[in-house]
């Protein structure tokens, strides 16, 4: 019998989740969990994060590049926070309403 998303998700320790999405970032922690949609959705904010970056990071001068290194680097310490929290939660709320 194959089990449910709520099943694998229940069986899924937080802490790893949580840990794996701070840790190398980027939703690692969402492909543990096995939740593929949060997963590409996380991937896609953090793409255009770059991308967006890139874009506007064309043609400056040395002062305005490190502002822009260090919004960037917020931007994805930021996303790695709300998809921890989120993928800690999730767990939670999934136990609780077993």
């Amino acid at each position: 019998m194959t089990p449910t998303r709520e099943q694998i998700l229940a069986a899924s320790a937080g802490w790893v989740a949580v840990l794996l999405n701070v840790i190398p970032g980027l939703g690692t922690g969402y492909l543990y969990q096995r939740r593929w949609k949060a997963y590409w959705i996380t991937s896609a904010l953090a793409t255009a994060w770059f991308v967006a970056g890139a874009v506007l990071g064309q043609n400056a001068d040395a002062l305005t590049e490190s502002q822009n290194q260090l919004v960037g680097l917020i931007g994805l310490l930021l996303l790695a926070a709300v998809t921890a929290t989120e993928a800690g939660l999730a767990v939670k709320r999934v136990r609780q309403g077993s």
